[in-house]
């Protein structure tokens, strides 16, 4: 081997570990420039929208994500659990949402865009506990006989039915907060923004 022959395969040596470095380097960059597009744990607590995956939640189910640092509560309600919201109506104190707790296309009986599903604050309006879901309906509640299905505040006894609406009379003085949310598809959900933004 030559002397000419050395030098170009020393070269081709060194620039295939020189090149290797560099894309070493160029990865190393871009992955904390990638990361800082998403938003931070810090950007997510002051409000930032958080994006929920709905395409495996069952009829009955309720997922929860975070939002601003509470907790939000997708339920997808059953034809039964629409139907139990007619015999809560003279129960409630604010059935037609006059409130404001939830955006004008949530002011309705559902409180929601689509009947189907029910997004909420899931934090008691009268202190700010966490009620606990009661779906089970009647005496296997362990509420009454004759309870319809809904969410239970054990802090201070607030119950709340199936679109977060709170019964007449009790410690908290308004119903559930619906946070601002637009379907971005049939499976994604948008909480925290919506289109009058």
């Amino acid at each position: 081997m030559s002397v000419d022959q050395k030098m170009d395969s020393s070269r081709r040596t060194l620039l295939v570990a020189t090149s290797a470095a560099g894309g070493v380097a160029a990865v190393a960059t871009a992955v904390p420039f990638v990361a800082s597009l998403t938003p931070s744990d810090r950007a997510k607590a002051a409000g930032a929208p958080v994006e929920a995956n709905i395409a495996q939640l069952a009829p009955g189910e309720m997922m929860t994500v975070e939002w601003r640092g509470k907790p939000v509560w997708i339920l997808r309600r059953t034809p039964e659990m629409l139907e139990s919201l007619d015999k809560t109506d003279p129960l409630v104190a604010d059935p037609e949402s006059r409130q404001p707790q939830q955006p004008d296309y949530a002011t309705n009986k559902h409180r929601s865009i689509n009947p189907e599903y029910l997004i909420a604050v899931g934090i008691c309006t009268h202190l700010g506990c966490s009620p606990s879901e009661r779906f089970r309906t009647g005496a296997a509640s362990g509420v009454s006989d004759d309870w319809p299905g809904g969410f239970f505040c054990p802090c201070h006894g607030s119950f709340f039915d199936l679109a977060g609406r709170v019964y007449r009379s009790m410690p908290a003085p308004t119903n559930l907060e619906v946070p601002p949310h637009k379907y971005l598809t049939d499976a994604t959900i948008l909480v925290g923004e919506d289109d009058k933004a």
